[in-house]
């Protein structure tokens, strides 16, 4: 029954990275060209804002340090070094980077708790990293320095957020513990938009549509289904679903675009599979 039940939860968390992987349809599809911060702002304020007064919880006078710094690198940076790095990198190779956060989980644990990786979860980890690259890099990628700092900023980021996420293990429910990072994590990228954007003068319905899209499940749903699959399940193994959003990106660009596959792509597809797959039986309760 235990095991069924956390079968059930990896699954519900994983459906946070399916839904991160959507974002660039949408964002292409949907969106005002030239807008990433005020995306991000609309993506998690409102979304904050309404699971705040669904829970009716405050923070703890004594927790409410620790929000704010889950706020600023779960939300608020790594939205902004995610942004930045799409702007100076293609997007696989800013995934690419971005897939080293379950190694640096490992690390971080390691060298804070003195819980050392086993050798399957660390070589898995380690083949997602290379899956990663067939699935995604092409010949012709460029590099740009910036971009790489800024994709390996977010990553580090990310992965002391989740480390540190499930480390605090704070008295706030669910609904509050997504709904103030979201918030104050919107909060803090508001400056942000204001010395570098301003708001579209003309709005379509589809551009409505994505970012009410945005907002509800690719904020709302997916970062509640994430933190709490982070109170439950491994961190390690938890980390290694955000692969899922890459190769959802891919399989929705298949599917909407016609684009196509080729057969090192394909090899890199299933190995990322297979290496979430072994990641989630080895990881272990860390």
């Amino acid at each position: 029954m235990q095991n069924m039940r956390l079968y059930q939860l990896t699954l519900l968390t994983a459906l946070a990275p399916v839904f991160w992987g959507t974002t660039y349809i949408v964002t292409t599809e949907f969106l005002p060209p030239d807008r990433p911060f005020i995306a991000a702002v609309i993506r998690v304020l409102p979304a904050g804002f309404l699971l705040i007064l669904m829970s009716r919880q405050l923070p703890l006078r004594s927790e409410m340090m620790k929000v704010i710094i889950l706020s600023f690198l779960n939300i608020a940076c790594f939205q902004a070094m995610l942004f930045v790095a799409a702007y100076h990198l293609p997007g696989g190779i800013a995934a690419v980077v971005g897939a080293v956060q379950p190694l640096l989980i490992m690390l971080i644990m390691w060298a804070a708790d003195s819980v050392k990786p086993r050798g399957a979860t660390l070589t898995a980890a380690l083949f997602a990293v290379a899956g990663m690259g067939l699935l995604l890099i092409k010949p012709d990628s460029r590099w740009d320095a910036a971009g790489l700092l800024a994709a390996f900023a977010g990553a580090v980021s990310m992965s002391f957020g989740t480390y540190l996420s499930f480390r605090w293990k704070l008295s706030l429910s669910k609904y509050a513990f997504t709904g103030w990072q979201l918030f104050i994590g919107g909060l803090m990228l508001i400056p942000v938009v204001c010395f570098t954007e301003t708001f579209p003068a003309h709005m379509a319905l589809k551009n409505y549509i994505g970012y009410a899209y945005l907002s509800f499940f690719g904020s709302l749903v997916a970062y509640f289904l994430w933190f709490q699959g982070l109170k439950e399940l491994p961190t390690v193994a938890v980390a290694v679903l955000g692969l899922l959003s890459p190769v959802t990106a891919v399989t929705v660009g298949w599917l909407w675009l016609g684009q196509q596959l080729s057969p090192a792509q394909s090899v890199g597809f299933v190995t990322v599979l297979v290496c979430i797959a072994v990641v989630q039986r080895t990881a272990g309760r860390s």
